[in-house]
Formats: C-alpha cells, structure tokens, sequence
C-alpha cells in the first residue's frame, strides 16, 4: 500500500511540475491583466527548443536557457498584439496556440523517436526521487506568491490588472509591465516544455505537451489566481493523469475516456467555479486593452 501510495505521488509530482511552471506564467499574465490562451504553443516551443540544443549530448543549462528565451520570444509576439497594437487577447493568445505547436511538429520532425543521452538527473531528497525542475517549480511558487503579496513589485503589477487607469496617473508605465508580465510568463512556459524535453520524457514525440498547456490555462482560475493554491491544484490534475495511466488496460472501458478524463473534469470544475462566483476573484481588467485617457 505505501508503494502505490509513493507511486502515485511520484506520477503526480512529475505530471504536476509543468502544470504548474506554466500556470504560474499565466498568473503573472493575468495579474498584470493580459490572457494568454497560447500557453500550449509557448510550452511546445520550449521543449522543441531545450531539446535541440540539449541533442544529443549538448550543455543542459544551455537547453533550459533555450527553451525560456523561445517562450518568452513568442510571448512577445503576444504582447506586441494585445499591448501596443491592442488587438483581441483571446484571439492572439489562440493563434499564438496554433502557431507554437505547429512550428514545434514541423520544426521536430527530424527529432522524432531519438532519445536523449544526457536527460537532467533526479535528486534524491528523502529517499525520494525528484526532478530538479520540480523543486525549481515549488520554490517558484513560493517566491511568487511572496512578490506578489509583499513587495512593491507585486504591487505594482497587481495594481495594473486591478486598475491600469489609477496606475498610470500614479507614473507606473502599464505597457512595460504589462510586457515584462507577458515575457515573464513566456519564459516559465518554456521552462515547463523544457522540463517535458529534458527530465519527463528525454525523448522527441510529435505533440510533447499533450494538451497540458490547456488545462495550465484553466488551472488559472481553478486556484483563484493564486500561486500557492497552484501547486495544490497541480498535484490533484497530475493525479488524475496517473489514475489514467493506472486505469488503462484494467478494464472493459475504453482507452479514449481515461485520456478524456483530465478534460472532462476541466469543464467541470469551471462549471463549478463559475457557479459559486470563483471568477470574481479574476483581476478588474483582465482582457481589457488599455488606453490613455479612455474611461
């Protein structure tokens, strides 16, 4: 019993780190008032990215810094669209999707089924095996929600998700901040494809992230936008991955509704959050474009 209970925990935490890496990005998004729906896109370029420098024996470090500098990259894009040309953010943040993840399918072609012979180690804590990325994930969390709550800086962003108006008049630059949210973001759903490159997988698979940037997506509101409530709420998505797994081939049903049952529980927990108001907690302005001297 306490081997599949540590099993489960293992599959959860490993399933759960790019969950929340990239849902964290999302919630500096969100916090400075920008969505971004192309998280999907953004984590498919990261790993591309941190496995074609790491292949197939490249410098590790140099793969991670790869994979951050091509989400934030095209989170520019993202910014350049919503924030100075003042376009849909739900528009761009689907094209941004779309554009991410067919990049990294055609671009990793030449990539698929060649393993990696230098995947990040795990670290033994405990006696307990876990991916570096994992910890950097938790810590992550942690300093976040700390920034965010404490600091001047995490004021300052929140005031512009909150009332970019008031900000402005206040001599806070809402493009810049927006624009270093957005990068910020960019760069932390780069680090989760990274992850998924270089420690979970090891290997090149035609659509490594596998629809996880959709439920980051979600995540988002599930934990109310705040950090710590994330690694909560990634840990019990990463679970319901490894029930999927676990479930698989142990009976009648078939494979295709264990594979649905992460996205099937998405919609519901929306459901349930737009039932008891949870997306009240969203920031005031989220989605709105800002101008100056427009009310």
């Amino acid at each position: 019993m306490e081997q599949i209970i540590l099993e489960a925990l293992a599959r959860a935490l490993a399933v759960g780190t790019p969950l929340l890496l990239a849902c964290l990005g999302a919630i500096l998004n969100e916090r400075g008032g920008v969505v971004n729906l192309g998280v999907e896109g953004l984590m498919a370029v990261g790993a591309l990215a941190a496995f074609a420098v790491a292949y197939p024996q490249g410098n590790l470090w140099l793969a991670v810094g790869a994979a951050m500098l091509a989400g934030a990259a095209l989170a520019a894009l993202h910014a350049l669209a919503t924030v100075t040309l003042r376009a849909n953010q739900f528009v761009s943040g689907l094209a941004l999707a779309l554009l991410g993840t067919g990049a990294a399918g055609l671009l990793g072609k030449k990539f698929e089924g060649m393993p990696l012979f230098n995947k990040v180690p795990d670290w033994t804590l405990g006696g307990f095996a876990l991916s570096p990325f994992t910890v950097a994930a938790l810590v992550l969390a942690a300093l976040l929600a700390f920034w965010l709550g404490s600091t001047r800086g995490g004021l300052t962003l929140r005031s512009v998700g909150e009332n970019p108006a008031a900000a402005d008049a206040l001599g806070v630059s809402v493009v810049g901040v927006r624009y270093a949210a957005v990068l910020a973001g960019g760069a932390l759903a780069g680090l989760a494809g990274a992850f998924l490159a270089l420690s979970y997988r090891a290997s090149w698979a035609d659509n490594p992230t596998a629809g996880l940037g959709w439920i980051a997506v979600a995540l988002v509101i599930f934990v109310g936008w705040q950090p710590l409530r994330a690694v909560a709420g990634a840990l019990f998505f990463g679970f319901l991955y490894y029930l999927q797994f676990r479930l698989q081939g142990s009976s009648a049903v078939p494979t295709e509704v264990f594979s649905a049952m992460p996205f099937v529980l998405v919609l519901v927990v929306l459901a349930l959050a737009g039932l008891r108001g949870q997306q009240g907690n969203a920031p005031a302005s989220l989605g709105r474009t800002y101008v100056r001297g427009e009310r």
